[in-house]
């Protein structure tokens, strides 16, 4: 009710007290009638002056002054671009010491037509068909090309789907290609467990890779312990296949399977996006946000990067993450930083040359036993080449002899003195694993596993015709 209308109802009574009905005033008003007589003492004592409220003139106390307003607009245009308004809202909060709630935020950028990265559809036609009236009124250039810059490209979200039941069921993994850091696109391996949006594995890599997903398998082993599943896509990493000679270490699908069937975590693959929304949508959130984390933090390596990760991850779990402590675990016991090294290994099978020694990746091995003396087989035995996690490689004969290997020089480091004594460098002692942790070894188990894979089956079927 406004205030001139109170005015005339309480006047009109006031001014003709003879006809006067309260009830009827107290009707119109919607109010009772005991506030009836109230505001009639009011307007005897003070008039008009009475119906005016005592805020009328004053800004709230929750007012942003303009000069807030202005630092928010240029600093969202100048240091915090491409950021969601919800992530810009806490970035002020966290490096400019201003604490206004994300709604605010977004009225003040919208009212200079500045929109979010993740603005809806529908809203981005409204603002649009604004801009256009608004562009067709400019009187310059100038004017027109500003309206113009305001807009910010929409971003679709992926279709939902319920979660999983219990913490550590499923690990949706992929890698996303992206300009994290200006000039470098690198590509970011993520897993993020289905039922808590937790992400637990994080790595960088100038390509997607196997070793990048032996990077995030090897973080979710450490921090969590072992998955039940495993959810990836279809492409690159997971479906490798070398026409007509499918190269075992090249293979790197069937590694990662090799790996996870030792830690008895299942692998499941799935070309459509949508099964996998959990990531696809993880991939969007961090391509929105980490690239403005990783530039004020001054990072440009990728070396660096991957070192912050580690803050960041934790940062971002605590922010957006389910809480653990309403959802089961069925992660189990962490396995050994051994067993881990041993196992998210590089398997493939080699033989011997004719100088004893054994060719990978166009450098030439020699097999050292444990106190480091050179061991000698004939030429074409076949053995099982294993370049462990941590870059260590070892080889196994026969599936029951395991020797390390030592990279062959081209050339001496040092030549020998015809005219002085020369010894040779003593045979150092080398760290060999026990038989009992390279079970996954055995040349025959895996060859047998290798041969199992779909995409193998079809290529010795083709071999085969």
């Amino acid at each position: 009710m406004n205030e001139q209308k109170k005015y005339e109802v309480i006047k009109s009574l006031a001014d003709h007290p003879e006809t006067a009905n309260k009830d009827r005033a107290a009707l119109v008003l919607g109010c009772t009638k005991r506030h009836i007589n109230r505001m009639l003492q009011g307007y005897l004592k003070n008039g008009k002056e009475f119906f005016i409220h005592g805020n009328r003139g004053k800004k709230p106390a929750t007012t942003i002054s303009q000069e807030i307003r202005q630092q928010v607009i240029d600093l969202y245009r100048n240091k915090y671009y491409e950021a969601n308004f919800e992530h810009y809202t806490e970035l002020l909060k966290k490096h400019e010491g201003i604490n206004i709630c994300a709604s605010s935020v977004m009225n003040i950028l919208e009212s200079v037509y500045i929109l979010s990265p993740k603005v809806t559809k529908s809203k981005r036609k409204r603002i649009k068909h604004e801009l256009r009236a608004q562009k067709a009124a400019a009187h310059t250039q100038k004017e027109q090309a500003d309206i113009q810059a305001n807009l910010v490209a929409v971003e679709d979200a992926h279709s939902r789907r319920p979660r999983c039941t219990y913490f550590g069921e499923l690990q949706q993994m992929d890698a996303t290609p992206h300009e994290w850091v200006p000039g470098q696109v690198w590509h970011l391996h993520l897993a993020v467990d289905d039922a808590s949006g937790m992400v637990t594995g994080a790595w960088f890599d100038t390509q997607e890779t196997l070793n990048g997903y032996y990077h995030v398998f090897k973080q979710i082993l450490n921090d969590y312990g072992v998955p039940y599943k495993f959810l990836t896509d279809k492409r690159t990493v997971f479906t490798y296949k070398k026409k007509d000679a499918p190269s075992d270490d090249k293979d790197t699908y069937t590694q990662f399977a090799y790996a996870c069937k030792q830690f008895g975590v299942e692998l499941e693959s799935s070309s459509v996006p949508q099964a996998k929304g959990r990531i696809e949508r993880l991939n969007q959130t961090f391509q929105s946000r980490l690239p403005i984390e990783l530039r004020l933090a001054g990072v440009t390596d990728i070396h660096k990067a991957n070192e912050f990760l580690h803050s960041y991850i934790k940062e971002f779990n605590e922010k957006f993450a389910l809480p653990l402590y309403g959802i089961k675990s069925v992660f189990e016991t962490q396995p050994s930083q051994e067993k881990i090294n041993l196992t998210l290994a590089v398997l493939t099978e080699r033989t011997v040359d004719a100088g004893h020694a054994i060719q990978f990746e166009k450098k030439f091995y020699k097999m050292v036993d444990h106190k480091g003396v050179q061991v000698h087989y004939r030429k074409g035995t076949k053995v099982m080449l294993i370049k462990a996690f941590d870059g260590s490689m070892f080889v196994c004969v026969n599936d029951k002899d395991i020797y390390a290997l030592d990279e062959i020089p081209t050339h001496e480091h040092k030549s020998k003195d015809p005219d002085a004594d020369y010894e040779p460098p003593k045979p150092k002692k080398r760290y060999i694993p026990p038989m009992n942790h390279t079970w996954p070894w055995r040349k025959q188990d895996f060859s047998k596993f290798v041969h199992s894979q779909l995409h193998r089956i079809e290529e010795d079927l083709k071999s085969a015709c």
